[in-house]
């Protein structure tokens, strides 16, 4: 007679299997929590730990050497991405020599726009309207 089960049967042993573990690790957390003397119950930590190990504690003390050390590291970083722009200069620069021809080539397009003004018809002026004197004030 062949050994043939049904794979329902199997998932549903494993179910019933996971079920008794987690009963069983409930307990262990409940009588550890009972033999330490803290008040954490074995759901509380075993929705947080999957393995359901006691917490560890951390005294205040390494709570804030901890904290220090994380803000000496952050104003490290930060004050290496504030210098570094700083400290990267530009290699481009203009000549004296190269300066000039850029003012003289400008100044000849200008006294080119100028001419070429001149040499056109003049715009007509725009008309002024004469200021109204004010009426006199009657008495």
């Amino acid at each position: 007679m062949p050994n043939t089960i049904n794979p329902e049967v199997i998932t549903a042993a494993i179910e019933g299997f996971e079920a008794q573990k987690r009963r069983i690790d409930e307990q262990i957390g409940e009588l550890r929590a009972a033999l330490s003397g803290s008040g954490v119950t074995a759901t509380a930590s075993a929705a947080s730990d999957s393995d359901s190990r006691p917490r560890r504690k951390m005294s205040a003390s390494a709570r804030k050497r901890i904290a220090a050390a994380q803000r000496k590291r952050w104003a490290e970083a930060k004050r290496k991405t504030v210098a570094a722009p700083a400290a990267k200069k530009s290699n481009r620069r203009l000549s004296a020599a190269g300066r000039k021809r850029i003012i003289e080539a400008n100044r000849k397009r200008w006294a080119a726009l100028k001419t070429a003004k001149k040499g056109a018809a003049p715009r007509p002026a725009a008309k002024k309207t004469a200021a109204k004197a004010p009426a006199p004030a009657s008495e």
